[in-house]
């Protein structure tokens, strides 16, 4: 499957969020992944930036659009949001 998610991105107004689009042959959805993901998964202090959840979004895309993949196949949607438990399952099936 050929997803690829936007490098464009924008932090939501109440800063829980990034919010970015997801693109699958003609078809464009709207997706999320909670700041706590990036503070957990991805190295991002707690009360960072906007500046740096952008930076931590852009160098994990790789390992969010692995998910986004898994989730679109799974639920296909006209949103995905992308929590904490999204990436405990990929971790616990690593481990």
């Amino acid at each position: 499957m050929d997803i690829r998610i936007s490098p464009d991105a924008v932090v939501s107004g109440d800063r829980n969020l990034v919010v970015f689009d997801t693109h699958f042959r003609e078809r464009s959805v709207r997706c999320s992944i909670a700041r706590e993901v990036l503070e957990l998964y991805f190295w991002v202090p707690a009360g960072a930036s906007d500046a740096r959840l952008l930076k931590a979004y852009v160098h994990g895309r790789n390992r969010i659009e692995a998910i986004v993949n898994r989730k679109f196949l799974a639920t296909p949607g006209e949103t995905i949001g992308l929590s904490v438990a999204d990436f405990a399952r990929v971790r616990a099936q690593v481990a």
